[in-house]
């Protein structure tokens, strides 16, 4: 595995986390959205929590907590969703899990417009492949994102990287960015 000096090792290390709590539940599960908290903040704040979790302050400083949120409401994708959610000042980052069809590079100008034709079009298509996405942010910037293929469904497969669904990612900054415009703002007013 290449390792990626630009990586933030806290939000890897809860990416990864989550996208082994989902491999181990299977495939064909609903996209999920999660909080991603200073652990530490946490173990301070709710210690009933975080030993409920099995968390300490020593042994977790610096990493994230993940903490799933309620299902997305019915009908809507994932992203449809993530417009409208802005997280408070406690969640230091999000993630998000989402399975997807694929397709290759080379049929990019042969998908429809029409996103039910797409949709169809990328289930029938001989080369499309499964996968497993998650994708996580912070406030400071930083991204990481897993990615599972179902065709060689085995966490030595798993792959890893900073922008590796660039879409998502940008989704899910847009989730923490009315904080980073506001904190832009209180410093001009200064």
């Amino acid at each position: 595995m290449d390792y990626d000096l630009d990586v933030d090792p806290a939000l890897a290390a809860a990416v990864l986390e989550i996208e082994g709590h989902h491999a181990r539940a299977g495939w064909d599960q609903p996209a999920r959205l999660y909080a991603l908290v200073d652990t530490g903040h946490l173990v301070t704040q709710e210690p009933a929590l975080a030993a409920q979790l099995g968390l300490d302050a020593p042994a977790e400083q610096g990493s994230l907590t993940p903490v799933e949120q309620d299902d997305l409401p019915p009908g809507q994708e994932l992203e449809q969703v993530l417009p409208g959610i802005q997280w408070p000042d406690v969640v230091v980052g999000c993630a998000a899990v989402v399975e997807r069809l694929v397709l290759p590079p080379k049929v990019d100008g042969q998908v429809p417009e029409d996103p039910a034709a797409a949709a169809e079009f990328a289930r029938e298509h001989p080369e499309a492949e499964e996968v497993r996405i998650v994708a996580g942010v912070t406030r400071h910037g930083a991204s990481y994102c897993a990615l599972r293929m179902r065709s060689h469904d085995d966490d030595s497969a798993v792959m890893g990287g900073n922008d590796l669904v660039p879409g998502l990612i940008e989704l899910l900054r847009a989730t923490l960015l009315d904080d980073l415009l506001d904190d832009a703002e209180d410093e001009t007013d200064e």
